[in-house]
């Protein structure tokens, strides 16, 4: 059975990821990319779906861990009655080759080592032909199926039943022992052996050169800058594509069917990565993002989706995976998303504020990319009066959700402001027009008076926690009266053990069986409105307890179960880390006597 899904730290290539858990197994690995069939699937399922186990032979041994420095350079030491080693695990920034390095180094005494690998290709649907490999100095195994093949070096590995492969060696004070696996097309000649002294020194050299230009002032110091690397670990080198996380259907509700795919790359979540990276001085990051914007958008604004594939991809079809059984059962598991084929009117907005603040961060337009954005307020033009899915991916009636109308407002708004303010070509007066007919609808459709608060959608009489977004574009200020008055409903509707809920699955809005925990960035969001709003002890409060949340090496996932602490959802979620930025953000400027960043049009 897999570990609680916050006993996993993550260790990145920039274009794939491993999870590790406490125990030493690496349960979860998709090769060459983050979408693509799973390796080692254990975290969906068990053992037998793949896996790579290295742990000390004695099971009473006791594992502590850390990342070295600001990394994704893993060190977990291990304290035996005989001994104590430690394992430093981490993926060699790619130089066309895909490779992860286990290194066994003896502190104290003698300990022995136990490894137990299960290679299981396309998602645990093809057992690898395997044999034994021998080069010189270097003994492993070889494992083929189909398009992949992988070489493991560093020890030798006697198969066992089930189609596993398992070894032991001692590891003595001051040895060291480098373990190492290559992925590689099955087509293809086995790459040679990876050198690990210069792999290790370059990845951590690379990761904490990239961590020294965060700016950031003010307390949560350390988790920002822990955020900021998530964020970057997200983002696949190659082609700038930054996904919403590293793992697939991992449930939002234990043992329920809220499953969903998130290794692709949402233009909600990429935008508002992008104003992260962009408030901590990472411009050549936002223009990378904003280069992968224009390729995968390019065409007839029409066809823009709310999601790609991580190299632009269009055609991302959702379908279960019977050969996984879920994480702890909860099925089904999907590849892919259907989301893929909503409308969600808020997504543009989201992509127009993220390119207006580029190009305040001094991103110049080039002749193609102030042309799209026209395209895309076009294209706003032509559907702002259509009713959408939402921010939350309904996947109910469509509906006018407010956060929706109000995003579509602040598309036409960014729009305007290119002209007016960045002296960009367009119609700016026609934009205005229907810019401020939004408004006037929002107002009349989108404010129960009765209720006294700005409401999910026209009609719901509820709230949702996206409507803390409407300041944070600039639609109100953060203390307007009925920006106030719909925290208070906020507060009182969505709280749920002093984190905030989505919005209340038991009304039935989502087409799917109600349940699930408090998602983490909705809780940020209201730190942020906190601050901006002169509550800065609640802000702290609530960030406190939000940020005590991360695992011990620094990780969120998307939810968590506020009465145990457990983390639940996809992991680590890229939301949640960038909403801790906004938030920590937030509390620094407060702090500094800096007004709210928006000034309301």
């Amino acid at each position: 059975m897999p570990q609680n899904i916050e006993d996993y730290a993550l260790i990145s290539d920039c274009q794939t990821a491993a999870l590790v858990a406490r125990d030493g197994s690496i349960d979860w690995l998709c090769l060459p990319r983050y979408d693509s069939p799973s390796v080692f699937g254990a975290l969906l399922g068990d053992e037998s779906h793949g896996r790579w186990k290295l742990a000390p032979t004695d099971e009473s041994a006791v594992a502590s861990r850390r990342y070295q420095n600001h990394s994704f350079v893993l060190t977990t030491r291990w304290a035996t009655h005989d001994g104590e080693v430690e394992v430093t695990e981490f993926m060699p920034l790619r130089d066309g080759r895909a490779d992860l390095v286990r290194r066994v180094r003896g502190v104290r005494g003698t300990v022995e080592m136990t490894a137990d690998v299960r290679f299981r290709f396309g998602y645990a649907t093809a057992v690898p032909w395997v044999r034994q490999l021998s080069e010189g100095t270097h003994h492993g195994i070889k494992a083929v199926a189909g398009p992949d093949a992988i070489v493991m070096r560093g020890m030798s590995l006697t198969a066992a039943p089930d189609h596993t492969h398992t070894g032991t060696f001692r590891v003595s004070e001051g040895e060291t022992i480098d373990l190492t696996m290559t992925w590689y097309p099955s087509h293809k000649r086995a790459p040679e052996a990876p050198d690990v002294d210069r792999g290790l020194q370059r990845t951590t050299q690379w990761w904490t050169d990239w961590a020294s230009r965060v700016t950031h002032e003010g307390a949560y110091y350390n988790e920002v800058i822990r955020s900021l690397l998530v964020l970057r670990a997200l983002t696949h080198e190659e082609t700038g594509g930054i996904v919403a996380a590293a793992t697939t259907s991992l449930p939002e509700q234990f043992g329920g069917e809220r499953n969903w795919d998130y290794r692709y790359v949402w233009l909600r979540d990429a935008a508002l990565t992008l104003e992260a990276l962009l408030l901590h001085s990472y411009t050549d990051e936002a223009a990378g993002w904003r280069a992968w914007l224009l390729r995968a958008i390019a065409g007839d604004p029409a066809d823009v989706q709310i999601m790609y594939g991580i190299a632009g991809e269009r055609d991302l079809a959702e379908k279960d995976i019977s050969s996984l059984p879920g994480y702890r059962g909860a099925s089904p598991v999907r590849v892919g998303n259907g989301a893929v084929d909503q409308f969600q009117s808020d997504v543009v907005g989201e992509v127009m504020v993220a390119l207006d603040k580029a190009r305040k961060a001094g991103l110049d337009e080039t002749d193609f990319s102030w042309p799209l954005q026209r395209a895309l307020v076009q294209f706003v033009e032509q559907t702002w009066d259509k009713p959408d899915q939402g921010i939350w991916e309904i996947r109910g009636p469509a509906q006018y959700f407010t956060q929706g109308r109000v995003m579509v407002w602040a598309a036409l708004d960014r729009a305007i402001s290119a002209v007016r303010d960045d002296g960009l070509d367009g119609p700016a007066d026609e934009w205005e027009a229907l810019r401020d007919r939004i408004r006037d609808e929002i107002e009349e459709k989108g404010f129960d008076t009765e209720l006294g608060s700005y409401t999910q959608h026209y009609g719901s009489g509820t709230v949702d926690a996206s409507l803390l977004q409407l300041p944070q574009v600039g639609y109100c200020a953060y203390d307007d009266p009925r920006m106030l008055s719909t925290v208070a409903v906020i507060e009182r509707e969505l709280m749920a053990d002093g984190l905030l809920l989505r919005y209340r699955t038991e009304h039935d809005v989502d087409g799917l069986p109600p349940g699930e925990n408090p998602f983490l960035a909705c809780s940020f969001w209201l730190v942020e409105q906190y601050a901006f709003s002169g509550r800065l002890d609640d802000a702290r409060e609530l960030m406190d307890r939000l940020v005590g949340y991360a695992n011990d090496v620094g990780m969120l996932s998307e939810e968590v179960d506020p009465t145990t602490g457990h983390h639940v959802g996809n992991t680590p979620q890229a939301l949640s880390h960038l909403t801790l930025l906004r938030a920590a953000d937030a509390i620094s400027r407060v702090e500094r006597g800096e007004p709210e960043p928006l000034t309301p049009h």
